[in-house]
């Protein structure tokens, strides 16, 4: 771990201070702007508008959004910030799938006009650094502004877009607000290995757990103390209020819109962390079905290998022995064995450590089981330790174990930043 002591005790004062003056008084704590919300949780957009975006007053804004920035009663954020007199919204900046979400997975939108709102929509996707400082610089924004529904998982792409955008934002001298969502898995623990930045990609920059366990305003107090003590950009936070660290999305009575096209559901969510990792497999990870990261398989697979998975008596969580055929992505149109995960209980339920089993009882019950040759799942792991033990024959509870030292540390780091109970 390389999270500094120094941005640990500086972020003490920082995270009261903040949550505090970002998140808005008084009129904050009216109704939402958007009017018909029931929900018991309010988004850090919803503080922002029914404050009259004070935070923002005399600044030009530019946004980081996509079809999840919406309100309580599913209106886009830009559209409901473009005609009001009392923000001065300029700019809007896509992610990976675009703004609108129209790309699939490794896509993006480029560079255009929105129809809708004749704003000038700029492509964040695969920048970063000094290259997209100048796209902030360009857009002729004072202040940039993130609002993006997170999975909660470390190699799912929109906190390194957050990140990124964080660290431009600062080359470029603008000042940087954070809207909070719910992590939709819960806020309750950090899971799984944390990343040698030795393998850090666009799948994980930096050494942060497979499961976070945070939301995003918390990862950017996180990451503006330790990952950018040298040079921490102006940032603000707006927190979400009713929001608890042990809420499922389907607790908080907002909406759901998928946030990638392969994330329909919270329940995709769920799995997410650790069902993701077969994607560093031959086996297909479900895309190209109507149950992505539930669905597990390739040809040859057969019905051993939901019983192996069963005879571990994981908790929370059974095996169907399945058959699919993807419409795209791995066995196109081929119909090829597996399992489906049914979760039964979320509460006592450990993605990562049940992505560790499915990984390990695959190689003892399929002969054709492999890596794929680029060793992506060192990427989407964080390091090499999880393939080399499978390969040598480890058992679940010994790659598992192999992490716990890690993780701790990082758990300690963790807490300094949680701005919720």
């Amino acid at each position: 771990m390389s999270l500094s002591r120094r941005g640990l005790l500086a972020a003490g004062g920082a995270v009261g201070a903040l949550a505090a003056t970002a998140a808005g008084t008084g009129a904050a704590n009216a109704a939402p702007a958007s009017g018909r919300g029931r929900g018991r949780v309010r988004t850090g957009f919803d503080r922002l508008a029914a404050d009259g975006y004070s935070l923002l007053r005399g600044e030009k804004v530019g946004i980081v959004t996509n079809p999840t920035g919406i309100t309580s009663d599913v209106r886009h954020i830009v559209d409901v910030m473009h005609p009001d007199d009392q923000v001065d919204l300029i700019a809007v900046f896509g992610p990976e799938h675009g703004f609108r979400g129209t790309a699939q997975a490794g896509g993006s939108e480029g560079r255009y006009d929105d129809p809708a709102t004749g704003l000038p929509v700029y492509d964040t996707y695969l920048k970063s650094g000094q290259p997209l400082a100048d796209v902030f610089t360009a857009s002729g924004v004072d202040t940039v502004v993130f609002d993006i529904q997170d999975a909660g998982a470390r190699f799912y792409t929109y906190i390194w877009t957050l990140y990124d955008c964080m660290e431009a934002a600062a080359l470029a001298g603008k000042r940087f607000v954070v809207l909070d969502r719910p992590n939709p898995v819960t806020g309750r623990a950090a899971l799984g290995p944390v990343l040698d930045p030795a393998f850090g990609t666009f799948v994980g920059r930096r050494e942060i757990a497979q499961a976070h366990g945070m939301t995003v305003t918390e990862l950017a107090l996180l990451f503006n103390a330790e990952f950018f003590a040298e040079r921490p950009v102006d940032l603000r936070v707006v927190k979400m209020s009713g929001w608890r660290r042990s809420d499922f999305f389907d607790g908080t009575g907002l909406p759901w819109v998928p946030p990638s096209p392969n994330m329909p559901t919270p329940d995709t969510a769920l799995v997410y962390s650790g069902t993701c990792l077969f994607e560093g497999t031959n086996l297909s990870e479900g895309r190209g079905t109507t149950r992505p990261f539930e669905l597990l398989g390739a040809e040859g697979v057969d019905h051993r290998w939901a019983a192996a998975a069963n005879a571990l008596d994981l908790p929370g969580v059974a095996f169907r022995e399945a058959y699919f055929a993807p419409t795209f992505s791995k066995f196109q149109g081929k119909t090829v064995g597996g399992v489906q995960l049914h979760v039964q209980d979320r509460e006592v339920f450990d993605p990562v450590r049940t992505g560790i089993a499915l990984l390990v009882t695959a190689k003892q019950t399929w002969s054709g089981f492999a890596w794929r040759a680029d060793n992506w799942i060192d990427k989407l792991t964080g390091n090499t330790r999880v393939r080399t033990m499978i390969d040598a024959g480890a058992d679940t509870d010994e790659v598992v174990g192999a992490w716990q030292a890690d993780l701790a540390a990082f758990r300690t780091v963790r807490k300094s930043y949680l701005l919720y109970r």
